[in-house]
């Protein structure tokens, strides 16, 4: 299994309604302080995420995704939406 999948396949306890993970990781080699671990940018959308404010949501990613930090998730960037929020992207 692949850290993305892993990733996805973790997160689906919070049963996303949208789930889209980037991997950022070649464009940070080298730099300061990773430790190799990979950066990744996280849109998740989900009704569990309703009444709650954008820091108890990222807890939520967190506390399920905590032990991968920093070992094989170095950086995590989070955009967090209840179903009610996130209006996806239409082509026009």
């Amino acid at each position: 299994m692949t850290l993305i999948e892993e990733i996805r396949s973790r997160l689906s306890a919070l049963e996303p309604i949208q789930l889209d993970i980037r991997d950022d990781s070649a464009l940070h080699q080298g730099h300061a302080g990773n430790s190799g671990g990979g950066h990744f940018f996280l849109t998740i959308v989900s009704a569990q995420f309703s009444g709650k404010s954008p820091v108890m949501r990222h807890r939520q990613v967190y506390a399920i995704l905590g032990d991968l930090i920093p070992q094989r998730i170095h950086a995590l960037s989070i955009q967090a939406f209840a179903a009610d929020e996130h209006q996806p992207a239409t082509n026009h």
